[in-house]
């Protein structure tokens, strides 16, 4: 078997095993020539263990989902950095207490306001489809379940994969700035963000795939100056740079303040370039490139660079995953804000 086909057959295998669980089981007292009947419910009719329901607003706010996904859509239109920034304050999100829009409060020592989070963007989406839906059906979808959405209708808007999301999130009424520092901000060594992963649920795979959401966005000159001048304090570029591609973030990041694509070569379209930028020693982030060096990621990265579909396809799976970490659906673990930067007042 040859080294390049290796990776893919790996990762067919991974998916396989990490799907199994989904997968009908026939019924074990049924024995014989018995034919098996399978009765699948829709998608509106099905409930997670974790009481998320795909048909939650169906009664309640019908016109939830097109409210949401023509807003989404009218944002992007006028700025596409703004399908990338809804993803990475989904990821922050989810990343802290779970997936409860606490970072979307807005208060003295919140999670927005650490350091960690001063590059947000996306607030003023939510507070505008959370503004139409109180007119249409108060009190009555959560800017958890908003944020979770917009996520997957900004990954869509730019080329990516769909996705059904499940509802029935509370909004939580806790936000801490020093708990948003656990968030990767992208110069971690491969070990801790395996743990950090691992401790929400989700695998290495899950991890490669989603690191995959840099295939669009940007980041700030600021955050990687230390890679193209003076790395470790050797007076050079980091090494495992490109150098025709140092060269380039040489001249665009003179100044800390401005901004560069994740993905040198197809910036503004969701696709799996950016794995192939990996293979290329183009990865903007550190701990994007070691994910092409890591032993335990890098036949991840080789699977994926050479089958497009197989990363859309996975991407909608992890972030599937992704979406109910941690969710809170008890009356008395969380709200439903009427305003998503505020709890509600009693």
């Amino acid at each position: 078997m040859s080294n390049s086909f290796f990776p893919l057959v790996l990762l067919m295998v991974l998916c396989t095993i990490f799907s199994t669980s989904a997968q009908p089981q026939e019924n074990p007292s049924t024995t014989g020539d018995a034919v098996f009947t399978l009765q699948v419910p829709t998608l509106d009719e099905t409930t997670l263990d974790n009481l998320l329901s795909f048909g939650y607003y169906r009664k309640s706010c019908p016109k939830f989902e097109s409210i949401l996904h023509n807003k989404v859509k009218e944002w992007i239109q006028k700025d596409y950095t703004l399908a990338p920034s809804l993803l990475r304050l989904h990821f922050h999100d989810c990343s802290v207490r779970g997936c409860d829009g606490s970072i979307l409060l807005k208060h003295d020592g919140s999670e927005r306001t650490a350091e960690a989070s001063k590059t947000l963007r996306g607030f003023e989406v939510v507070d505008d489809i959370k503004a139409e839906l109180e007119k249409q059906c108060p009190n009555t979808v959560s800017c958890a379940d908003i944020l979770t959405a917009a996520a997957r209708d900004a990954t869509v808007e730019l080329g990516g994969p769909y996705w059904a999301v499940p509802y029935g999130r509370k909004d939580g009424k806790m936000s801490i700035a020093k708990e948003a520092d656990m968030v990767p901000m992208g110069h971690e060594n491969i070990t801790s963000l395996i743990e950090f992963f691992q401790s929400r649920g989700m695998t290495v795979l899950d991890l490669v795939v989603l690191s995959g959401a840099h295939t669009i966005g940007r980041t700030s000159c600021g955050s990687i100056q230390y890679r193209l001048y003076n790395y470790k304090g050797t007076g050079k570029p980091d090494p495992t740079i490109d150098s025709k591609y140092v060269n380039f973030l040489q001249r665009k990041c003179r100044w800390a303040s401005e901004y560069v694509d994740l993905d040198a070569t197809t910036p503004k379209t969701f696709d799996n370039v950016y794995y192939i930028n990996l293979k290329k020693k183009m990865g903007l982030l550190s701990t994007d490139q070691l994910l092409y060096s890591d032993p335990r990621t890098s036949p991840l990265v080789s699977a994926l660079t050479a089958a497009p579909s197989v990363f859309e396809h996975q991407f909608a799976v992890s972030m599937g995953k992704l979406g109910i970490v941690e969710v809170l659906t008890g009356e008395d673990e969380g709200e439903i804000r009427t305003n998503c930067n505020f709890v509600n007042a009693y």
